[in-house]
């Protein structure tokens, strides 16, 4: 039991470094972009912040993703190993084809399907669902609307600014707000792991009576999304800051600062929401403010399609993975 246990964390771990390479995009398409930093320094720029992001912002997430989205009752080791294979099966896919997806609702979308098959729909705790679903919808349509109000004040801050002294000024900001959207990147994807790993030790008696989240499982969690984000996904970082729009440092400070509120936000909050769905409503709502055919608008339906296949997509993924496990364990 102990070798199995060992070998799903491994493979968590796995998921884990794969979500920093895919959504390393996230953290720094806008800053590369615009030219503020080169892509190997905002890598590690980046990568500093998602694991920093182990101090100070609590276990919220983690917690949803361990007892939030299926009944731990029904919870065992071959649930959360098709799981996790199932979404590193479309994680991996889209990154290969540099499709920024949701690697946290391909978590939830894995684990939903394995429960399905094994103890039907009653398996699903509906309200956490319902929360995840909800903000499916909203972090994009938040980032994009606090994207384009922060860009409309801070071009109305600055109307009678040079363009090259306004450059420079956010030139800096941008290292701030790229800085703090690594954090709530950090904070919001490495406790996914961190709910999957916990919920393993716990149906397996490590933790107790009660569920909660090591410390070492914490550390361990940001350590190996720091390190995928070092590893980046460059056709999805290309895909993001260079392809959806174009991007000065006014508008890389104001997608990177509203997406930051979000991420901060929803985590505080436990609600486990996608990096990817939030920056890129916020580099929309940036791209719209000048004009909306500012925003390549056949690249943004090509995301949403694979944000809107990603559940039912991991889902099934996990499903078969777990039946076929069945079939020879």
């Amino acid at each position: 039991m102990f070798e199995l246990t060992l070998t799903i964390i491994i493979i968590a771990l796995l998921f884990d470094f794969l979500n920093g390479m895919n959504d390393a995009a996230n953290s720094i398409a806008t800053i590369v972009a615009t030219k503020v930093l080169s892509p190997k320094i905002a890598i590690l720029w980046a990568a500093f912040f998602n694991f920093a992001a182990a101090f100070g912002f609590g276990v919220h997430v983690a917690t949803t993703i361990g007892k939030g989205i299926v009944e731990t009752a029904v919870v065992d080791n071959y649930i959360i190993l098709s799981t996790l294979l199932g979404a590193v099966i479309w994680t991996h896919s889209c990154t290969k084809f540099g499709l920024p997806i949701s690697v946290s609702h391909s978590l939830i979308g894995g684990l939903s399907g394995s429960a399905i098959i094994k103890a039907g729909f009653g398996s699903l705790v509906t309200g956490g669902l319902i929360k995840v679903s909800i903000f499916i919808v909203l972090s994009p349509i938040i980032g994009l609307i606090l994207g384009v109000i922060l860009m409309i004040i801070v071009i109305w801050l600055f109307r009678n600014s040079k363009a090259k002294t306004v450059d420079k000024k956010f030139r800096i900001g941008q290292l701030i707000s790229s800085a703090a959207f690594s954090l709530g990147h950090g904070t919001n994807d490495a406790q996914k792991t961190m709910g999957i790993i916990s919920i393993l030790l716990f149906t397996n008696g490590y933790l107790g009576s009660e569920f909660y989240v090591p410390f070492w499982v914490v550390i361990l969690s940001h350590t190996t999304i720091g390190l995928g984000t070092l590893a980046g996904g460059w056709r999805v970082i290309k895909t993001m800051g260079m392809k959806l729009t174009h991007l000065r440092p006014i508008g890389g400070f104001c997608a990177e600062t509203a997406g930051a509120f979000v991420l901060i936000g929803t985590a505080l909050g436990g609600i486990p929401v996608s990096t990817t769905h939030t920056i890129t409503g916020a580099i929309m709502g940036v791209g719209m403010v000048k004009r909306l055919t500012a925003v390549k608008w056949g690249v943004a339906g090509k995301i949403i399609w694979a944000w809107v296949l990603t559940i039912p997509a991991s889902a099934l993924c996990s499903a078969i993975v777990y039946y076929i496990i069945k079939q020879f364990l």
